[in-house]
């Protein structure tokens, strides 16, 4: 893992932001955001607690997702981001590209909606 970190916010909830490569499989192409298939990106989720937060990255296939120590928590422009987002999980290029704005986590994982392989149509 290249850099994480949480914030507790008063409320108890915590904001997750972790710096992850970009998955190599059943990704979407992104254009003008410089994240092509093995690039760092930026990750916030909101979520109940830190582990929660781990789990719900997990649940959409990113397996090896620890968050080790807080040596890059989130930024309040990123607290802000992700608290209004309907989803609570977004991505963009890291390091970002001057004024990219954050995308959906779906746009990360492409049209299987998990960061495995696409399962070709039954």
């Amino acid at each position: 893992m290249a850099g994480g970190g949480f914030c507790r916010l008063p409320n108890g909830t915590v904001v997750v932001a972790l710096t992850l490569t970009r998955p190599t499989e059943g990704a979407a192409p992104c254009p003008g955001t410089g994240a092509g298939p093995g690039a760092p990106v930026r990750v916030l989720v909101h979520a109940a607690n830190r582990a929660r937060a781990l789990t719900r990255l997990r649940n959409l296939g990113l397996r090896a997702v620890y968050l080790r120590g807080n040596d890059r928590p989130p930024t309040p422009d990123e607290v802000t981001a992700v608290l209004h987002h309907p989803d609570g999980l977004l991505w963009r290029a890291a390091p970002q590209a001057a004024q990219e704005l954050w995308h959906p986590i779906r746009a990360l994982l492409g049209p299987a909606g998990h960061a495995g392989p696409a399962r070709p149509a039954a």
